[in-house]
């Protein structure tokens, strides 16, 4: 038997590498129920790529195998 770990398949969905190797997530709470939101707030929401925070890096990439 080998030593492999395997990938955190539920992280893996939803972070990605970037080419320089920075973690990228997406921010919470986008997928639905934004007609009660004013326009200001959804158009600030709108692009929903966030960057990991720095103290979660270390272990994100242990969930990914990186």
């Amino acid at each position: 038997m080998g030593n492999k770990m395997k990938t955190h398949k539920a992280a893996a969905k939803r972070i990605t590498t970037t080419g320089t190797g920075k973690l990228k997530r997406r921010k919470v709470g986008l997928a639905h129920l934004q007609t009660k939101r004013s326009t200001k707030s959804q158009m600030r929401n709108n692009n929903g790529a966030q960057s990991v925070a720095k103290a979660d890096v270390k272990s994100m990439k242990v969930l990914l195998c990186q």
